[in-house]
């Protein structure tokens, strides 16, 4: 599934089941909760914090898709082509960050 084709499944179950979207000042609040839900298991899985017993059954993937769901909203209310801003930035890192991260000795 590309892009495009996901914010269209988004779009579609937002009008079949979500009655409507809640507006960008909201869900930028739920995109903030689902980095931060991404955030503690990186931090307790994968950082130097324990992990709590209540947070062994998160599921990351899960919480990241989540985060992708919400951004899909973001963009299909304002507007944006997702598809079309991925890759254009996509290819501006790719010529600005090429030869930078290739020569960096830190990722020897």
């Amino acid at each position: 599934m590309n892009i495009a084709n996901a914010q269209l499944e988004v779009d579609t179950w937002i009008k079949n089941h979500g009655v409507r979207y809640f507006n960008e000042l909201t869900n930028m609040a739920q995109l903030t909760e689902e980095v931060g839900e991404v955030a503690r298991i990186i931090a307790r899985r994968y950082g130097e914090q324990s992990e709590k017993q209540s947070d062994k059954d998160k599921d990351l993937g899960e919480e990241l898709a989540d985060v992708l769901f919400v951004v899909l909203c973001l963009a299909n209310q304002t507007g944006i082509d997702l598809q079309d801003s991925f890759d254009k930035k996509l290819d501006i890192k790719t010529k600005r960050d090429h030869d930078r991260h290739q020569n960096n000795p830190k990722l020897k």
